[in-house]
């Protein structure tokens, strides 16, 4: 019998040309970050210089006080802080006005070290009917858009899974945070578009990306079901996937947010980077 180990070499010795040593892999077309959270038993200082070393580009949800830390390997810090929590977002107008003041203070920190993004939420619905929490996320954007252009930061408002993981969050399908990104019409809004929560929501993710990544400024990875590794233990081929995206002219970052499950989890980051370079 294989070993899990094994069985995904297996799958991988298919999808890969040439070494499958990751620190000396080729770039590839996409650049490739990391979250942060998911490796919480490192210091973010090891995390960074072992990123660098396999040759990711970035990592992902940091503070602006830890940006020091990554930016010494050569890293960005491409998805930051910006405003909002899942469950209490833009979907509702009696929090613009807070909002509003994290977004700006967070702007004015990534665009004075040229930081491209910063994440928000829809929150949760909480019996909010889906058109209504739709026009009060566009007017909160607009209340900031101009900001976000003015200082070329991307806002990324987040998608992420209702039925596992965030449940009542409202941005939980494409064509909504999609409709949201019309309607605020802003080259500097637009959607993290997360793998994993949308194979969860809704599936047929490759002809997704193709149709709308002219709304998606950033993306995540994780394995489904239980976020872990994106090898050929779970049910997206995701080599196929970064192909897809890459083939679409994407220019911005994927990050891998994935809990590793393997003993020694840089060799599980390793693996995400060989798999996603195309």
């Amino acid at each position: 019998m294989l070993t899990r180990r094994s069985a995904f070499h297996a799958v991988v010795a298919g999808m890969l040309t040439g070494t499958t040593n990751a620190s000396t892999a080729s770039q590839g077309r996409l650049k490739q970050s990391v979250a942060r959270w998911c490796y919480q038993k490192m210091t973010l200082d090891d995390l960074a210089k072992e990123g660098a070393r396999i040759g990711l580009k970035g990592i992902d949800l940091i503070s602006h006080q830890e940006w020091p830390i990554v930016q010494k390997y050569g890293l960005m810090p491409a998805m930051t802080p910006g405003a909002g929590t899942i469950a209490d977002g833009l979907n509702r107008k009696e929090n613009h006005e807070r909002l509003e003041r994290e977004f700006r203070e967070n702007i004015e920190h990534a665009a004075a070290a040229g930081v491209p993004n910063v994440i928000t939420f829809s929150g949760n619905r909480r019996g909010l009917p889906d058109d209504i929490g739709l026009d009060n996320t566009v007017a909160g954007l607009n209340r900031v858009k101009k900001l976000a252009e003015d200082k070329g930061v991307t806002i990324c408002l987040e998608l992420l899974n209702s039925k596992v993981d965030h449940k009542d969050y409202q941005c939980d399908h494409t064509a909504w945070g999609v409709e949201v990104i019309k309607h605020v019409d802003s080259p500097r809004v637009k959607l993290l578009y997360d793998i994993y929560h949308m194979q969860i929501m809704e599936g047929d993710v490759i002809r997704t990306i193709r149709d709308n990544i002219q709304h998606i400024a950033h993306f995540h990875t994780g394995g489904v079901p239980g976020r872990h590794e994106i090898d050929g233990t779970q049910e997206l081929n995701y080599h196929a996937v970064a192909k897809a995206i890459a083939d679409a002219g994407y220019q911005g970052y994927t990050a891998h947010e994935f809990v590793p499950t393997w003993k020694d989890p840089i060799k599980s980051l390793e693996e995400a980077y060989e798999i996603f370079t195309v």
